[in-house]
């Protein structure tokens, strides 16, 4: 009697073989329990993926700057091709070792082996498909990879082509100097001395305290203009992990200029608006040597009393892109912006941006940040430096990585520094670090920060270079409240005479000097007696209704005398508020300036 016969091994797919080592190198062959090709196959790369995976989930932000080094991403463009080799030879053989497998079991091995293997081509169709689709993915892999490379090869450039000289630009409009229209570059005489080298570029040593000067320029081409509107200065302190971002207002003159051939033309300082200083040191490079970029550098550094080490600039177009690529971005709008001139690409806009939390587009942001006819160059700056802060809190790990082609393909035209690149895994771990709900922001702003005017009927902000020297140097060593309450005090505009009740020599002045401190604009003229008889309490009065526009002045009076404000109604009395003092007024002094 026979005994039945064993069920042949059910034939395995090549096809699925082949498939599944697409998904990994060793999986086909582990189907097809080919034990050790499995092996020999998955080490290399899952030893690779874990390596990885260690390195993301112990540095992670860091690897990214790892990542960006013109190095490793052409490293990663040769390992591309690697593994597609790597993956095409692992898929094959997979391929053909359950061909093989499946030959044997069926029984046909004999003395010279088994037995040929017969063309299928639906099989063999199905292999070449995954082929292909592997090349796919690597050839995604190797676009992106080309394009970060030459993004960060046009983002790190910072001998770049718009830093050399301009041929004769026209005046930009709105840079004038006071009271008459400024010299075009061409025009101005020659240096007297001889050209010297910039000012040394101050590196960052990875650790020390860093400044960056954020560039926000206005391009018009077809004006022959280029003018730097935004000038925001990022300082960075690794010690507290703390953020202080400084504003100048575009319309600032006579800033100091530091020692460099420049002087012999211009003077001690540069008259006309600081938002034309680049397209000057684009046309005169004998005046302003190392280029533009080191003018405004040397020249912000000069005005503040520190080295400014780097600089980023973004074109108002490019941060469109940029906000855009990072899928918008969601700004607290404490104040509505209301701008019936904006300025459009067909004429002019109506612009209107209500409070509370509001997601902007790249173009809504831009508006957002660059309104300024419906209330002015100090508002917007704040505004500027919300839009900075809001798109550094929202730019997290999983978000960068998620939108990583996207921002790569917009940064690249749109974003330049001189930053050097082999340091960026040190920025970006300094960046995860630091405290965003405690920046110290400051806007140089009237009156405490400066002196308007109208010189010629241009409108112009004269800097006060003590009081803004100060600041900076004590911009991590106060209650960031202090000076938020300060910028919103000063905004108010608010006219206050300060009168000596009790007849103490220098008592009104004292008083004064610190509530001008405090963000009032207080003086304490000599030619208005105080009224008859020495009062027990400081006395404030304010005058003909100035109480409706001058909530935050009245708050901060109340708080330091302890005192109620009265009202009162008297058209004679040009200021708005009378500060009388008493016997209890506390003694106040403002802090001695640097």
């Amino acid at each position: 009697m026979q005994q039945p016969q064993e069920p042949r091994p059910r034939a395995r797919s090549a096809f699925t073989a082949a498939f599944l080592s697409l998904l990994f190198p060793g999986l086909g062959h582990a189907y097809a329990r080919a034990w050790y090709r499995a092996v020999a196959f998955a080490a290399a790369p899952f030893l690779l993926l874990a390596l990885l995976a260690g390195a993301v989930l112990s540095y992670r932000l860091e690897v990214l700057g790892v990542a960006l080094q013109p190095p490793v991403l052409v490293g990663i463009l040769v390992g591309n091709v690697v593994a597609y080799l790597y993956r095409v030879v692992a898929a094959v053989d997979a391929y053909r070792v359950v061909r093989y497998l499946n030959r044997v079991a069926d029984g046909g091995a004999g003395r010279l082996g088994p037995a040929r293997a017969t063309l299928a081509p639906i099989s063999l169709a199905g292999l070449l498909a995954i082929l292909v689709v592997m090349g796919g993915a690597h050839a995604a892999v190797a676009y992106y990879d080309l394009q970060a490379l030459t993004a960060v090869q046009n983002i790190f450039n910072p001998a770049g082509p718009d830093t050399g000289s301009a041929a004769s630009p026209a005046p930009a409009s709105g840079t004038a100097s006071p009271g008459t229209a400024s010299p075009e570059p061409s025009a101005l005489p020659a240096a007297s001395a001889a050209p010297v080298a910039a000012a040394s570029l101050v590196p960052w040593n990875g650790t020390g305290q860093l400044n960056i000067l954020l560039i926000g320029t206005d391009k018009r081409p077809d004006e022959g203009t280029w003018n730097t509107d935004t000038l925001i200065v990022v300082s960075i302190d690794p010690s507290s992990r703390q953020v202080a971002m400084f504003s100048l207002p575009r319309d600032t003159v006579d800033v100091p200029l530091p020692p460099i051939p420049a002087r012999s033309v211009f003077g001690a300082t540069f008259g006309s608006k600081i938002n034309s200083l680049f397209e000057q040191a684009r046309a005169r490079p004998d005046l302003f040597p190392g280029g533009p970029y080191e003018a405004l550098k040397d020249t912000l550094g000069y005005l503040y009393g520190i080295p400014i080490n780097y600089y980023v600039q973004v074109d108002f177009t490019g941060f469109k892109t940029v906000v855009d690529a990072l899928g918008g971005v969601t700004i607290n709008v404490q104040v509505p912006v209301v701008d019936d001139y904006y300025p459009g690409d067909n004429g002019t806009l109506r612009v209107y941006i209500p409070t509370g939390v509001q997601r902007m587009s790249g173009s809504q942001a831009l508006i957002y940040a660059r309104s300024r006819h419906g209330s002015n160059d100090f508002d917007r700056a704040s505004r500027q430096q919300r839009v900075l802060l809001s798109l550094r809190q929202q730019a997290d790990f999983a978000t960068l990585i998620q939108r990583l082609p996207a921002l790569v393909q917009s940064t690249s035209n749109a974003v330049t520094t001189d930053f050097p690149i082999g340091k960026l895994p040190q920025l970006i771990d300094l960046a995860s670090q630091i405290d965003i709900t405690n920046v110290r922001s400051f806007v140089f702003a009237p009156p405490y920060y400066g002196v308007e005017g109208y010189p010629g009927g241009i409108y112009t902000l004269t800097p006060n270079v003590a009081r803004i020297r100060a600041a900076v140097a004590n911009a991590f060593n106060f209650d960031p409240s202090v000076e938020a309450q300060r910028q919103a005090v000063a905004q108010e505009g608010a006219q206050v005479w300060v009168l000596n009740g009790t007849g103490a020599t220098g008592t009104a002045a004292a008083v004064a000097g610190y509530l001008d401190f405090r963000g009032i604009a207080a003086s304490a003229p000599n030619q208005r007696p105080a009224a008859s008889g020495v009062p027990a309490n400081t006395v404030i009065r304010v005058y003909n209704g100035a109480q409706e526009k001058l909530p935050l002045t009245l708050a901060l009076l109340q708080q330091v005398f302890g005192v109620k404000v009265l009202p009162v109604i008297d058209r004679t009395v040009p200021v708005d508020v009378i500060v009388t003092t008493g016997l209890k007024t506390p003694v106040l002094e403002s802090p001695a300036l640097p």
